[in-house]
């Protein structure tokens, strides 16, 4: 191994230590026990508790939504389009969920239309959204839970640049000679770079991949 990778290697070494430290930090966060929320499910309203379907353990991402727009965050829908079923954690007493602040009938008719295979809630009847961090129209964010009989905790949260460990996307763009493209990077002179957020795939792109319509187009 020559120098300059022998180097680098030895600083993703020391990154992936102190990710596992960072790991070990958080789960010794202080928990704050949470009241008795009520969001809306495909079958009508349900106890945050039971969105845990009987695990100890919960991951949410609060989706972006804007009111009366057909196609919602590309983001968010790209992000969500990562993960092609919701019990991937079921071996691990966990669950991940989705919500949003768009009424139910509709935020399960756009998750149909994008191909999305999660479990979605929607918190407009309900505080839970603005309480957890994504308020209507602002933002998104991530939120960890766990469950003691009827009683949940919030664990953790992040949002911003903070929900990118969850994406396997950045991670394989980063691997990327080019890496994301993006003017904030740090690339050798001459390598391309756009506006950030001005590239990849939009709403209705991820639909056209995803999305029922793409079944019969393989």
């Amino acid at each position: 191994m020559a120098g300059p990778a022998r180097c680098l290697a030895v600083r993703e070494k020391a990154a992936t230590r102190e990710l596992d430290a960072i790991a070990a930090q958080r789960r010794r966060l202080p928990m704050v026990e949470l009241p008795d929320y009520t969001l809306d499910g495909p079958d009508g309203p349900v106890r945050l508790a039971d969105i845990f379907e009987g695990k100890s353990q919960l991951i949410v991402y609060s989706h972006m939504w804007f009111p009366g727009k057909e196609w919602q965050c590309p983001g968010c829908t790209g992000f969500t389009s990562h993960f092609r079923g919701s019990d991937f954690l079921a071996d691990d007493d966990a669950r991940f969920v989705i919500v949003t602040q768009g009424p139910i009938d509709e935020a399960l008719a756009y998750k149909h239309k994008v191909g999305n295979q999660m479990a979605w809630y929607s918190t407009a009847n309900s505080p839970f959204g603005a309480d957890m961090g994504a308020p209507p129209d602002v933002g998104f964010a991530v939120n960890v839970f766990l469950r003691e009989g009827d009683t949940v905790y919030r664990t953790w949260h992040t949002d911003g640049r903070g929900t990118e460990q969850l994406s396997h996307y950045f991670a394989l763009v980063d691997l990327l000679p080019y890496g994301r493209q993006e003017e904030w990077q740090d690339v050798p002179d001459g390598w391309p770079q756009y506006p950030t957020y001005s590239r990849g795939t939009d709403s209705q792109g991820i639909a056209a991949a995803y999305g029922p319509r793409s079944e019969t187009s393989v």
